[in-house]
């Protein structure tokens, strides 16, 4: 399944190409599942089995994958994509590494020239005899920081199958807790009818299709961990309850992701979840075309410290997102990248006190040459005051 047509993806060869051009290099190949699945729409079942995909000079493309993936590539309908060419390994690791028989294949044709490689693993790449020179290229993923019209859309409406499961949650929350149910029993109330739903609007194939729905619920002292696990404790008055969601739609995330109270709010419980609120339209303000990635989180989290909380403050304020739930650019601390419309990330509000509580939520923003565009609307319908769980 491609939600994605294939013009879009002999328009990302095409671009690809033109960069190849204007940096002197004669192709490259593309070992990050991402980069492949940008570039060619076939989307690789994760394996030990490399997967590559070269693009080259003169129209030339070709797609390396192991035997047991032909059928998969051959249903992705690369060829309509623009891929010319499909090779086939038997097996790895093999007598000969998949990414030396890569190599010396785009040789034969390519010859000697400088070949751009997106990743390499540095024990792959020391068991390597390359022909010619290998240059480290980002190209393609500076080219993933902007996107498109139809990525954007993806985006979107990922971003609405995230609300979709925080709004379950809220709407079953205070029953289930009263009735004793657990962390780990909140959240499968939550996933499950956002998967249901995705599978009914996306169809049955939606996971090899790129789609998804994960999460976590935390609460009390665990929910100061900015990566707290889901257990089997049970929610109990006055505590504060995290729930990160992350949705794919065809590949592209978003996130979307509230603190709860649990009864009556105890000590400043609400003006945590209001500083956290400042700290998210900060963000929101700060973002827009021209400034820094590292003076978004600076405005961001700089709305904590005005609170009083930047003693727990334990990560930056964001993240970007496409193909990978976390990718670059970072809203972060030495990040000098220059953000532009297109391009999108997570806005991640955090105040972690360990051992007593902590509060996190999370909304996606999309860059436009207008300022930054929030498609998540969980948070702005339901306010601080709104997120207490009458028990």
């Amino acid at each position: 399944m491609r939600l994605l047509g294939a013009d879009f993806h002999r328009g990302r060869i095409a671009a690809i190409r033109e960069r190849l051009d204007e940096q002197g290099l004669a192709g490259i190949l593309l070992l990050n599942a991402s980069d492949v699945y940008y570039a060619s729409g076939y989307l690789p079942i994760p394996s030990e089995r490399p997967i590559g995909l070269y693009i080259g000079p003169n129209e030339r493309s070709v797609l390396y994958i192991p035997l047991l993936e032909q059928e998969n590539v051959q249903a992705a309908g690369v060829d309509e994509a623009g891929i010319h060419d499909v090779r086939v390994y038997f097996e790895y690791p093999g007598e000969q590494h998949p990414v030396q028989w890569m190599l010396d294949d785009i040789r034969a044709h390519q010859g000697s020239a400088a070949l751009a490689v997106d990743q390499l693993e540095w024990g792959v790449h020391s068991r390597l005899s390359p022909a010619g020179a290998l240059v480290s290229s980002d190209l393609v993923e500076r080219m993933r920081w902007i996107k498109t019209a139809e990525e954007i859309a993806l985006t979107e409406r990922a971003a609405r199958y995230a609300d979709f499961c925080l709004e379950t949650l809220l709407g079953l929350a205070a029953e289930r807790i009263r009735a004793g149910a657990s962390e780990l029993d909140l959240l499968r109330a939550c996933l499950g009818p956002t998967a249901a739903k995705l599978r009914e609007e996306i169809g049955e194939q939606f996971i090899l299709g790129g789609s998804a729905v994960v999460g976590t619920v935390h609460s009390g002292p665990q929910a100061a961990l900015p990566h707290g696990a889901p257990g089997e404790r049970r929610p109990q008055p006055g505590d504060t309850l995290i729930a990160g969601i992350g949705v794919s739609v065809a590949g592209y995330h978003a996130e979307s992701g509230a603190t709860f109270i649990v009864g009556a709010p105890q000590g400043d419980a609400l003006r945590c979840l209001q500083a956290a609120a400042a700290c998210n339209d900060a963000a929101v303000a700060a973002l827009r075309p021209g400034v820094t990635c590292a003076s978004v989180n600076e405005a961001a989290l700089g709305a904590l410290r005005e609170y009083g909380y930047g003693d727990f403050i334990r990560h930056r304020i964001g993240h970007g997102m496409g193909l990978d739930g976390h990718e670059s650019p970072w809203l972060a601390p030495g990040d000098a990248t220059i953000v532009q419309a297109g391009m999108v990330f997570s806005n991640e509000p955090g105040i972690y006190r360990p051992g007593v509580d902590g509060y996190r939520t999370i909304n996606s923003m999309i860059v436009t040459e207008a300022g930054a565009l929030v498609p998540n609307r969980f948070l702005a319908a339901h306010p601080p005051e709104a997120r207490v769980i009458a028990l």
